[in-house]
């Protein structure tokens, strides 16, 4: 079983997947005329004012901490460190062009999350890939699949990643017993979904902007303190990429270990195209009243995941001065001493309640996303939900006592799939993504607050919800706000 499970991971990450990612994410800057740097703008100003939630859905900004939750978790503090011992400084580089590129891609299905999405039985937004697979490719089965393969990554095998994160860095900080971390864990993560979406959204917008925020100031102190060192830093990410300068000790492969050691890392770190963030993008009540507006607050949640808080974590190491791949330090471990090497001991604690806060809010996250599945799947039948939970909180606690290298990679697997369906629907339905930036891009050019009519254009109708996407709604959500 193993070795099927690895083989399954080595075609689908070395090749489908390292090369699909990045081709689809070039295709959609092209298609949309690098969207991402000519509106760059746009980015904050949708989320400047999307801060309304109402019975329908939550806030745009609410959805965008609850992608982010998901995002940035070990991935940037670990994942970073591992990078920089098997590809070196360039590794970093191409973490950024993975994450700048991914942009586009992350507009694009969010984008078609918000015109795809349908309202539950409790009149609550939901929608994401498995919605506009079925609706936009009338294609369930592949909605079916991609929920299940979801459902089984996100919602149950990530959280024991995640606790076994937390448990492994409580008990080296503070010699915290694995049991212990555990059974606080379960107490805390329960009693943020059993809450449901909505209790989620609300607490990621209250945790994420603190612990990143945090981070990143913390990193700001360094670099100050540093600021004589920090071009040398940022050159050497760059000088590496293209071979300016020799291979770190200890890293073999030069600009090919950089580039695909970066990619790898960037790819899994921002999942842009992966379409887990869609499920919660669906759910938000856009401002403007437009499915693109939801696509540029995603796109901005793939720039402060990499570009941000993983150059953070990047440079905390190389201004470490204890940065060398043949000592073969690496994660967690590496990331802690190079802050202790910055801030004594402080360092070590600060790096392990950076995990704490950076996994756990990857737990609750992940959850929300299986949620939307499972409701996806369920078409009605409640104790579906209460099983998710209860299956979900127990591999947190198991995932916090035990090795969980062979499950993550069956987790691995299983986010491959999704990802490869994903990319296939998007690509399948680009021309739906043109349309609807055109239309938005339009109307800021004539000077209006972009609204959009579903009746006003019959090319994108088919299988969209004309009571949510009316001109009526729209005025209505304007007024309201």
């Amino acid at each position: 079983m193993n070795s099927i499970v690895n083989y399954t991971n080595s075609i689908l990450w070395n090749y489908v997947l390292l090369y699909g990612l990045l081709a689809v994410g070039v295709f959609f800057t092209i298609q949309l005329g690098f969207i991402q740097f000519r509106h760059f703008g746009q980015f904050f100003s949708v989320l400047r004012k999307s801060r309304h939630e109402d019975k329908n859905g939550i806030s745009s900004f609410q959805a965008l901490c609850t992608s982010l939750a998901s995002r940035v978790g070990t991935g940037n503090i670990a994942g970073v460190a591992v990078a920089l011992t098997l590809g070196g400084p360039g590794a970093i580089f191409w973490m950024w062009m993975v994450a700048l590129v991914g942009m586009a891609t992350a507009y694009a299905e969010s984008a078609l999350a918000q015109l795809y999405k349908v309202e539950d039985e409790d009149g609550q937004f939901r929608g994401g890939p498995a919605v506009y697979m079925a609706a936009g490719l009338k294609s369930p089965l592949l909605g079916h699949v991609f929920a299940v393969a979801l459902i089984f990554a996100f919602g149950i095998v990530f959280s024991a990643v995640q606790s076994n994160s937390i448990a492994d860095v409580m008990y080296s900080a503070f010699n915290m017993p694995e049991i212990v971390t555990g059974v606080v864990l379960i107490v805390a993560a329960g009693l943020v979904i059993f809450g449901g979406l909505r209790k989620i959204a609300h607490f990621a917008a209250v945790v994420v902007p603190f612990m990143a925020i945090a981070y990143v100031l913390v990193a700001l102190g360094i670099l100050a303190w540093n600021f004589e060192a920090v071009p040398g830093a940022l050159w050497s990410i760059v000088a590496h990429a293209f071979g300016l300068e020799e291979a770190v000790g200890g890293v073999t492969g030069g600009v090919m270990a950089a580039l695909m050691n970066g990619v790898r890392r960037g790819l899994y770190s921002n999942e842009a195209g992966m379409g887990s963030a869609p499920n919660v993008a669906a759910s938000a009540v856009p401002d403007p009243h437009h499915p693109a507006s939801q696509g540029f607050v995603q796109a901005l949640g793939v720039f402060i995941d990499t570009i941000v808080i993983c150059t953070a974590t990047a440079l905390i190491i190389l201004l470490s001065g204890i940065y060398d791949p043949t000592t073969g330090v690496t994660g967690i471990a590496l990331t802690q001493s190079a802050a202790a090497a910055h801030l004594g001991d402080f360092g070590i604690y600060f790096i392990a309640v950076a995990i704490l806060f950076f996994a756990f809010t990857s737990i609750v996250a992940n959850y929300s996303y299986a949620e939307n599945a499972m409701i996806y799947l369920e078409h009605g039948w409640r104790p579906g939900l209460t099983v998710l939970r209860i299956l979900s909180l127990a591999m947190v606690l198991w995932g916090a006592i035990q090795p969980v290298h062979t499950v993550f990679n069956a987790a691995d697997a299983a986010m491959g799939v999704m990802a490869s369906i994903n990319l296939v629907a998007i690509v399948l339905l680009a021309p739906k993504v043109s349309l609807l930036t055109k239309d938005y891009l339009r109307q800021l050019k004539e000077g209006k607050e972009p609204l959009f009519d579903v009746s006003e254009h019959p090319e994108l109708s088919e299988g969209v919800d004309a009571a949510i996407w009316s001109k009526q709604r729209g005025e209505e959500a304007q007024t309201r706000y």
